[in-house]
């Protein structure tokens, strides 16, 4: 038998939601070599859990160890939530901006008992290679890397980084928000 079946069995056999001290989810103790290929396995929690030591958060070489660590972790996060939210009402703002090229064109039309009436087109434009448009397109890719590093901390598990990004994310959406129009869009789900 080896080490990962014997891993999982230990888990399938322990009552408790954690997995046993010995194999928690996050250490680097919890490698399971396959002994036949050289590689190994980092074992991920599938519930959440609050705990402070051996928490990898993004990269393999920043793990947290200590309350500070974690205190430090969860400022961070909050603050890149909030970063997050600012920077898509930042976006909304600069986009506004950028359409000021409003062009009104008045063509004549004919009307009833052959009057002509003047028919007026207001055209929002922007071109595809102007710096407004480079400059959403740096903000967007930003906010996509962004938006993903925030979904891959929550996806830890660890009950202190979600709080982190919760928190955040509402702070940020109360304090930058506050002055656009109200428009829930119910598919919004990432970013």
């Amino acid at each position: 038998m080896d080490d990962s079946h014997h891993m999982e069995m230990d888990y399938m056999n322990n009552s408790s939601t954690m997995p046993p001290a010995h194999h928690h989810p996050t250490t680097s103790a919890s490698h399971s070599h396959d002994h036949n290929s050289g590689t190994s396995h980092m074992m991920m929690p599938m519930t959440f859990y609050f705990d402070i030591k051996n928490v990898e958060l993004l990269f393999s070489g920043l793990v947290i160890n200590t309350a500070g660590e974690m205190a430090g972790a969860f400022v961070a996060v909050f603050l890149l939530a909030m970063f997050y939210e600012g920077l898509k009402i930042a976006r909304e703002g600069l986009l506004r901006k950028s359409q000021v090229s409003i062009r009104y064109n008045s063509m004549p039309v004919p009307g009833p008992n052959g009057t002509i009436l003047m028919e007026t087109h207001k055209t929002v434009g922007q071109q595809m290679l102007s710096f407004p448009h480079l400059l959403q397109t740096v903000l967007h890719i930003i906010q996509v890397v962004v938006s993903y590093f925030l979904m891959l901390i929550f996806m830890t598990y660890n009950g202190y980084l979600c709080i982190a990004v919760a928190a955040g994310a509402g702070t940020g959406y109360f304090l930058f928000s506050w002055k656009k129009a109200v428009v829930v869009d119910i598919t919004e789900h990432c970013h």
